[in-house]
């Protein structure tokens, strides 16, 4: 909850140092005159658009992954299995010092986890039938190292908050690009034309793009930091084995439900530009941080 609040309380911040910087160098002046742009409200409103959607998605992520994937929380463990999966979650949680997160399976072949949550407190870890048909105990031991790891480093939030910012940009530029496009192209000096709106639109999907781009780093950046994470909880060797055993898997693919494909343990890997977009650093590359080689 306080990473939330930082979080969210720092780009608050950002949101009225740009306005000031606007102000201050008569850009808000320009844009009110020439284009009749209001910047304070264009700011808010920006905001309200970029931010809604992936809270709103973040708060919903654990019933949309319950429902979408059809993970099924164990309560009361019916093998000795659950049991030594329920043990190891809570062991691992107890010493990274969040709460118990839900633990569930759900029914895929391809092995995979993933953790979600709003907070690092109120998590779930879940893992596809595939993984434990694939792997190891120690290898699933340093997979659930790896999400837990995910949980402690409050990455869920990290990641959706990071889009909302960049969605707040993307939105922000596209209805200035539009307006400048409608005044200096199309030469509409009275209201907001069909220039606009067609311009908008074009300048958003662009720069949706290079806002994928950005979300994506940091999603690739992260798979670093929990692969250390799970092998400070397992061992080095443990999650080594866990990737290696992912590699064996010819054609990694994103996990069922494709909005979660950014918290999966393992997911499809890009080539050339393609990879720019993948929320997934090749294994080679993770299995070599790990041994602490370049790659």
């Amino acid at each position: 909850m306080l990473r939330l609040f930082l979080f969210l309380t720092t780009n608050i911040a950002v949101l009225l140092m740009i306005s000031l910087i606007f102000q201050l160098l008569g850009l808000d002046t320009i844009l009110r005159q020439s284009m009749g742009i209001d910047l304070t409200g264009l700011l808010i409103m920006a905001a309200i658009i970029g931010f809604s959607g992936s809270l709103i998605s973040l708060f919903l992520s654990k019933t949309m992954a319950k429902h979408g994937m059809g993970v099924q929380i164990i309560v009361h463990p019916a093998t000795s299995f659950e049991r030594w999966l329920l043990e190891t979650v809570t062991h691992q949680s107890e010493r990274v010092g969040i709460r118990m997160p839900e633990v569930g399976i759900f029914d895929s072949p391809a092995p995979n986890a993933f953790a979600t949550g709003w907070n690092r407190n109120d998590a779930l870890v879940a893992v596809s039938t595939g993984l434990l048909q694939h792997m190891s105990q120690d290898e699933v031991e340093a997979v659930i190292g790896h999400e837990i790891s995910h949980v402690a480093n409050g990455d869920m939030v990290t990641l959706t908050l990071i889009q909302g910012v960049v969605n707040t940009f993307v939105v922000f530029l596209a209805r200035i690009i539009g307006s400048l496009v409608d005044r200096v192209v199309f030469k509409n000096e009275r209201s907001q034309g069909a220039g606009y709106f067609v311009a908008s639109m074009i300048a958003q999907a662009l720069l949706s793009v290079l806002a994928t781009m950005i979300v994506m780093w940091f999603s690739r950046y992260r798979e670093f930091h929990a692969d250390a994470g799970g092998a400070l909880l397992t061992s080095r060797a443990q999650m080594v084995s866990a990737l290696r055993a992912l590699q064996r898997i010819q054609h990694p693919q994103d996990l069922p439900a494709g909005e979660f494909s950014a918290f999966g343990i393992s997911g499809r890997i890009g080539e050339g530009v393609t990879a720019l977009f993948s929320s997934h650093p090749p294994l080679q590359k993770r299995i070599a941080a790990l041994e602490g080689r370049a790659v």
